[in-house]
This record gives C-alpha cells, sequence and structure tokens, in this order.
C-alpha cells in the first residue's frame, strides 16, 4: 500500500487557510424569519446548483490519485470524455439518491458503483498509485460533493449562521457514506471539516497532464462543438468562480476583482429569480433523476 493519503488531523495543522482553499462569498439571506426553518442538504437541489458541477470535477482532481483514476480509466462505457452525458447522468443520480434515496435505494447504487469501480485501479505505467476503493479517495470526492452544495446553496440563499451551518454539513453526510466512507471518516463536525479540507488541499497538485485534461473538461471539448459553442464561455467563467484561489493558480486561470464582482452579481440576480419559481422546477432535476433510478431497479436495468 502506498503512503497514507492524509496526515494525522489531530496532530497536524494545515498551513493552507480558508481564503486560499474556499471561494468568498458574502450573499445575506433574502429575508429574515421568526421561524427559521432547519438546514438541511435536500434543500441544496436547486437546478442552479449545478451550474458549479465542472468546477467540483476540477476539485476532486485536485489530488493526483483522483485524477489519473479518472483519466487512466478502463471503464470506457462511464468516460468522461467519450460518454460525457451517461457520466453526467450517472454522477447527478448519485447526488440524487444519497440525499433523496432510501437506504435499499442507496445500497443498489453501490453495487453497481462497486462493479465499475473494481476495474479501476493503477498499473506499472501509471505515474501513481490509486484504487478506486481507497476510503481516503472517496472521502476526498465526497467532500468537494459537500463544499460544491454548500457554496452554491449559500450564494443562492444567503449565508448560514454557524448552527445552520452544523445543520446541513450533518445531513450531508450521505455523499461519502453512500459508498464506502464510514461514519467514523466523515468529520465529526463543521469545524473539523474545515481542518481536514484545508489539510487535503495541501495535497492539490495538477501536472501538465491533468491540467491538459481539465482545461478540455471546462472547454467542454468532449461535446458537439455546434453544442458547445454558445456555452463555451459561460461555463468557464461559472467554473474558475467556483474555484478557490488555490486551484485557479494552479491551472493558470486569470480571476480579477472586476470577474468577482460580475460572478457576485450574476448569482445575485439568480438567487432572486430562483426564490420565485417553485419547487417542481427548482428541484424537478433531481426527482425525475430519483423516478429513473427507481424504474432501472424495478426493470433490473443497468444502474452506471
Amino acid at each position: 500500500m502506498p503512503t497514507p493519503y492524509l496526515p494525522d488531523l489531530k496532530t497536524t495543522k494545515a498551513e493552507l487557510t480558508t481564503p486560499r482553499t474556499r471561494i468568498r462569498i458574502t450573499t445575506r439571506k433574502h429575508r429574515i424569519t421568526n421561524a427559521r426553518k432547519p438546514a438541511h442538504i435536500t434543500e441544496a437541489l436547486d437546478f442552479w446548483s449545478f451550474a458549479g458541477s465542472a468546477a467540483n470535477v476540477v476539485l476532486q482532481l485536485g489530488w493526483p490519485e483522483v485524477a489519473y483514476g479518472v483519466m487512466e480509466s478502463k471503464v470506457e462505457s462511464g468516460s468522461l470524455m467519450h460518454h460525457p452525458w451517461k457520466r453526467a447522468r450517472t454522477t447527478t443520480q448519485y447526488l440524487a439518491v444519497a440525499i433523496l434515496g432510501t437506504e435499499e435505494e442507496r445500497n443498489a447504487f453501490r453495487d453497481a458503483v462497486n462493479t465499475a469501480h473494481r476495474h479501476v485501479h493503477s498499473d506499472s505505467e501509471s505515474p501513481v498509485k490509486y484504487n478506486a476503493f481507497n476510503k481516503e479517495l472517496q472521502m476526498w470526492v465526497a467532500a468537494c460533493l459537500f463544499v460544491g452544495f454548500e457554496d452554491s446553496h449559500q450564494l443562492l440563499h444567503g449565508m448560514m449562521t454557524a448552527e445552520e451551518a452544523e445543520e446541513f454539513y450533518q445531513s450531508a453526510k450521505p455523499l461519502g457514506t453512500t459508498l464506502q466512507v464510514p461514519d467514523s471518516m466523515w468529520p465529526a463536525t463543521r469545524a473539523d471539516f474545515d481542518h481536514y479540507w484545508n489539510i487535503g488541499c495541501e495535497r492539490v497538485v495538477i501536472d501538465d497532464t491533468t491540467c491538459d485534461f481539465l482545461n478540455d473538461l471546462i472547454d467542454l471539448k468532449m461535446i458537439n462543438p455546434l453544442l458547445r459553442l454558445p456555452f463555451v464561455n459561460l461555463l468557464r467563467f461559472l467554473t474558475t468562480g467556483f474555484l478557490p484561489p488555490l486551484y485557479r493558480e494552479q491551472l493558470g486561470l486569470e480571476w480579477t476583482d472586476d470577474d468577482r464582482r460580475r460572478f457576485e452579481h450574476l448569482f445575485t440576480f439568480v438567487s432572486a429569480v430562483n426564490k420565485a419559481l417553485p419547487k417542481s422546477i427548482r428541484f424537478g432535476g433531481s426527482r425525475m433523476m430519483m423516478r429513473d433510478l427507481r424504474h432501472r431497479i424495478k426493470h433490473n436495468k443497468p444502474i452506471v
């Protein structure tokens, strides 16, 4: 086995700080009510929450073991570059079942993913050692998913209080435990997660091969040019805006104060529109994913 992926979180002090490892969010709540709603990740499934999906892939692939596991994967049917729509469907479906699914549905999805993951491991030619069943790697991916949901939720609905942030965080545990991450690996509190995240970001290394791969992803190179061209500039802008400074620097992405203000203004507008939409539209995509999953399970069709 390779050296453990992370240092001991109880004894190591992270050198990186949150301003370097997270994006800055200053969005205020739309209004204050006397009856506070519980903060739960089920409330973070607005379709605009997926505006940072490409950025979240970049976060995950910041760890070389995850990056090469994706880039060298022998599971061609699930390849991001060869089958982008199928990969988008399975990823979105995983998020839906982790957050909305029953234990039985999560188990069915886990079994299907495990079948694919058996083929994802390094060989003698790989520059780093990796295995898709490694719990540390899965914990990192789950942590990235949580960061994406927390960022987008606060951009759309305003910053959470410390109490709300803790509730939201605790409800997000299935993002990891739906696969191989045991309860004990999920940092106990929201503050512990910050510590974990900053230490984990110390391991982010984007080499030239990964950088080229990620830039192709950001530029939608895997999609037909006729479909890609109208959206490529917007996607690059959104992706860059959702990336922490640490990642922008390693990818060589420019982000000015004017860019930051445009990003914030965009989400001020989007959040106002989003608030006016009925839940059937805001959460329709995730609910559709759950209906499709239940249909696949019922009729014994492939899940991934």
